[in-house]
């Protein structure tokens, strides 16, 4: 069965972007959200294997979010997205327990490396 994944992104053209690279590999998107309390919900929702989250997003920001789903479910997986230069607030997410990150914008073959990596 292919591994089911949500795309978190405030910006709809990069959950396009990230969905096009995923389904062309064969995951399955279940769901996509544009902020971190919508993340939240649809994690609980849909219990994705894997969630790919922003950190930047208006509302509620994206390692808020991580830590939210990890109140839910402590082995969740999650990816960190960010911009180039956001070095702190990745290295925050890893601390909280982001699994890896990927930096915009996306190379499909990182993008793969990382969930495989933390599907794995």
């Amino acid at each position: 069965m292919a591994q089911s994944i949500l795309i978190v992104d405030d910006a709809a053209f990069m959950r396009m972007m990230i969905k096009d690279i995923l389904t062309k590999n064969g995951f399955n998107v279940v769901g996509e959200a544009q902020d971190g309390a919508q993340a939240v919900e649809k994690y609980k929702e849909l219990t994705p294997d894997l969630v790919t989250m922003d950190i930047t997003m208006p509302e509620m920001d994206g390692i808020t979010a991580l830590k939210e789903i990890q109140k839910e479910n402590p082995s969740a997986k999650i990816i960190m997205c960010s911009a180039m230069g956001q070095q702190a607030m990745v290295i925050d997410a890893i601390q909280a327990g982001a699994k890896d990150f990927i930096v915009k914008p996306f190379q499909a073959d990182r993008v793969i490396e990382a969930i495989q990596k933390a599907l794995s």
